[in-house]
């Protein structure tokens, strides 16, 4: 299979992505149809966000990304392989109360006044809750494979901690990163001290972590302790740069791993464990997360380059002015080489970060980053097809073209 305008590095990313860093089950990759997303209006207002976005806005005028709506219906639960499911409807129950379930773990379990409502900043339902769909999509699937159609309680825990981690990720992204505002409001590090808001996220982790004691798996337990190491060492990779292209695109693709796909990978593999599903099935479901994510980080990177601020609900180009090099400017590198030195400084010399986006633009480095996300999604529907047909099955699949076409 050859990437969109092919070339000796896009041939690399192939070698990587069917042989390289990550083991993945050795399957021929066949492409799928893509469901639309709903669009979501989140315009940010606030004369404090105000000031945030005027900061961040120089790009806005040259970008925007056609918006589709949903067509899916809302079926029960069983075979139906000949209809449209919306996931969001299908496990509603399942989620409607689990933000207000996680705010008050967090409340309590600390006297510390203002350390509850930093902790739980973005824990207000506001976010599009990918992970713990994912996981309890999956948790569902798998229960429905066995001959059982009920989640168990042990299940939705993992659902939580699976959204609690990331969040703690984004207070501690804020922090490092030094972000203005996040999902249409004042980021979090704009609102409070940083030294507390690291903190902030140190508890939020703290308390996931009481939670999955309680389980009482050792295998899950290691199974979700993996994505804090990898979170961390994901972190460490983003500080370093590589100066050949081939390990630089290498570099990039285990960095997105550990910061993005472990979280999604791991927690759909931990309600697996607990269904009692057998080794090869818990390989599949965490094969299928790996997948998702892969995409999901490929599909974030391409949206800094291609969308709005008021559709993100954080400034475009991010990434760029943050001196950090994804798959959009590695793949214009073939064409333009003069990236690789503004990769090696990051991108800080003046209009560093204007020239890239605009070298990103006229290459195909996104037409390249969407189609390496599609064969990942692609690879990811290929295994949720082998799960038992089901509307929580036919979900991961439509699950797995969303993110292709999510707007934000």
């Amino acid at each position: 299979m050859a990437c969109i305008g092919s070339s000796r590095l896009c041939a690399h990313v192939e070698k990587l992505c069917q042989y390289g860093h990550f083991t993945q089950l050795r399957r021929k990759v066949s492409t799928t149809t893509c469901a639309k997303s709903r669009p979501v209006d989140s315009r940010p207002s606030g004369a404090l966000l105000k000031h945030c976005q005027n900061k961040t806005n120089t790009q806005d005028s040259r970008i925007g990304l056609a918006r589709a709506t949903s067509t899916m219906q809302t079926q029960m639960p069983g075979p139906l392989p000949d209809y449209q499911i919306d996931p969001y409807r299908l496990i509603e129950d399942d989620l409607k109360d689990m933000f207000d379930d996680i705010r008050l773990e967090l409340i309590n379990n600390t006297t510390q006044e203002e350390l509850q409502p930093i902790s739980t900043y973005y824990l207000d339902g506001q976010g599009k809750a990918v992970r713990p769909m994912l996981t309890i999509l999956m948790a569902r699937a798998i229960n429905y494979h066995k001959g059982r159609n009920v989640l168990s309680h042990s299940q939705r825990q993992i659902a939580m901690i699976s959204e609690m981690i990331h969040a703690a990720s984004l207070l501690h992204d804020d922090v490092i990163d030094m972000s203005d505002f996040r999902r249409g409001k004042p980021s979090v590090n704009v609102v409070w001290s940083q030294k507390k808001v690291a903190m902030a996220g140190d508890y939020v982790l703290a308390t996931a972590c009481m939670m999955l004691s309680k389980i009482k798996n050792d295998e899950v337990t290691i199974t979700i302790s993996q994505i804090v190491t990898d979170l961390v060492q994901g972190e460490f990779m983003q500080l370093g740069s590589k100066e050949t292209e081939n390990e630089r695109f290498a570099h990039y693709l285990t960095k997105t791993y550990l910061k993005t796909a472990s979280l999604i990978a791991n927690c759909v593999k931990a309600v697996t464990i607990l269904s009692e599903a057998d080794d090869r099935m818990i390989e599949m479901a965490y094969q299928y997360g790996r997948n998702v994510g892969l995409a999901f980080q490929l599909v974030d990177d391409l949206l800094d380059f291609v969308a709005s601020s008021a559709a993100l609900g954080k400034p475009t180009a991010a990434d760029l002015k943050l001196g950090l090099a994804t798959a959009p400017v590695l793949f214009a590198c073939e064409r333009y080489p003069e990236l690789n030195a503004m990769i090696m400084r990051r991108f800080q010399e003046p209009g560093d970060v204007e020239k890239a986006f605009e070298l990103v633009h006229e290459s195909n480095g996104l037409e390249q980053t969407r189609f390496l996300a599609r064969k990942h999604c692609a690879e990811a529907s290929k295994i949720a097809q082998s799960f038992s047909k089901s509307a929580y099955q036919k979900a991961l699949i439509i699950m797995a073209d969303l993110v292709i076409n999510r707007m934000k």
